[in-house]
């Protein structure tokens, strides 16, 4: 029997076979990256009443004006830079679907999509989707900077695009303006295009967000995705949205129309209600967050783990390598997978050995991600059963 072709499981199996070892041992969940508290009320009253008075059919393509609205709006307001409702936003299922629909719109096979690793799961494998190749850029631990050199080798005359997350999933990096720019740099010099990853945008910590586009040469070839799941706690919503100029917007729009069309409707204007929100949102979204943040990872450095303190986002990468391994039962020298494991089994804590976020597994193989979008109660117990390795 013929099988159909295989994407390589980036980073999915593990996922799913985490998540049922969590399960079967009654393990906190510091594995997967969403919040296990419920999102903002007058968001949700939004979709609500969006659902009783408003219709419920197909949005448009690109998106329902007053959200398509709201995110230009928005934009410009930040950026400075002019946005077209109309021609340069495209509202998605989730983030997700944009850097699919970006991916399979805009890359040719054969053509080159540079990567830096470790990556969000999903960007590998719409690459192979798409028929490109990738090439890779590694941010090393424990800082998870790129070397400059090793990004300028990387570009070369098959270059279609570069993806950049800031802040970044799963190291907790905001990249610095030097980095941006350096990134800019050989963009506007090999004419490649930038797909710019942002979901954590409101989730800064340390550093300055910076957002590419606004960069010298960089407005007409960036294509900016971000989505509502993050910032507002609903990421079940899966409602997420590009910006960009019309010829790399018509791109996703090609991709996008055959792969979900239209967003779920009442979800589209409850988001456009949320991105209503007043500054002091953000900030007290930033401080909460931050404050989980520094609790598991002040947590983790006592218990004994080398902690890379992230800058923003969900997460935290601990170096494990420094913990005596045999109170999980393992051998020093041990890999990310098996520690992640024994972790469920022997301690009942959850989180993700990501070295298969690398092409290169080895840079991955002492450390293990974990996520700190919990309650605080959940983090205290999670803390409190992982003191059983100090």
């Amino acid at each position: 029997m013929s099988t159909a072709k295989r994407l390589v499981p980036f980073g999915t199996t593990i996922f799913t076979e985490m998540t049922a070892l969590a399960q079967k041992h009654q393990a906190v969940n510091l594995g997967q990256g969403f919040p296990d508290f419920e999102g903002p009320s007058f968001v949700k009253d939004a979709a609500v009443d969006a659902l009783r008075t408003k219709p419920n059919q197909y949005a448009p393509l690109a998106g329902v004006p007053e959200l398509t609205g709201a995110i230009a709006s928005l934009w410009t307001r930040e950026t400075g830079l002019a946005c077209d409702p109309r021609t340069d936003v495209t509202v998605t299922a989730g983030a997700t679907e944009a850097i699919a629909a970006a991916m399979l719109g805009l890359v040719n096979p054969g053509d080159e999509a540079i990567l830096f690793e470790p990556y969000y799961d999903s960007y590998r494998a719409c690459v192979a989707m798409a028929g490109g190749t990738p090439r890779f850029v590694t941010l090393r631990a424990p800082d998870f900077r790129f070397d400059e050199a090793a990004l300028r080798a990387a570009f070369t005359d098959r270059t279609k695009l570069v993806l950049v997350n800031t802040p970044h999933n799963p190291t907790g990096r905001v990249f610095s303006r030097a980095e941006l720019e350096q990134i800019a740099r050989l963009c506007v010099e090999h004419d490649a295009i930038a797909i710019t990853d942002e979901v954590y945008e409101r989730l800064v910590f340390e550093g300055e967000h910076l957002r590419l586009a606004t960069l010298p040469g960089m407005a007409e070839r960036t294509l900016t995705i971000s989505s509502l799941g993050k910032t507002f706690s609903l990421t079940g919503w899966k409602t997420g949205w590009s910006v960009g100029p019309e010829p790399l917007t018509r791109a996703v729009r090609a991709a996008h129309q055959f792969l979900t069309f239209a967003v779920a409707t009442p979800l589209q204007r409850a988001a456009a209600v949320a991105l209503g929100s007043p500054p002091s949102f953000y900030d007290e979204l930033s401080a909460t967050f931050r404050a989980k943040r520094d609790a598991l990872c002040d947590a983790l450095h006592t218990i004994g783990f080398r902690v890379s303190v992230p800058q923003g986002g969900y997460f935290v990468m601990a170096d494990f390598s420094t913990l005596d391994l045999s109170r999980l039962g393992l051998a020093q020298g041990a890999d990310d997978v098996a520690f992640c494991k024994a972790l469920v089994e022997r301690v009942g804590v959850a989180a993700i050995p990501p070295s298969f976020f690398y092409e290169h597994k080895a840079e991955g193989r002492t450390l293990a991600r974990f996520a700190f979008c919990k309650r605080d109660e959940t983090i205290t117990e999670a803390v409190k059963r992982l003191t059983a390795l100090r």
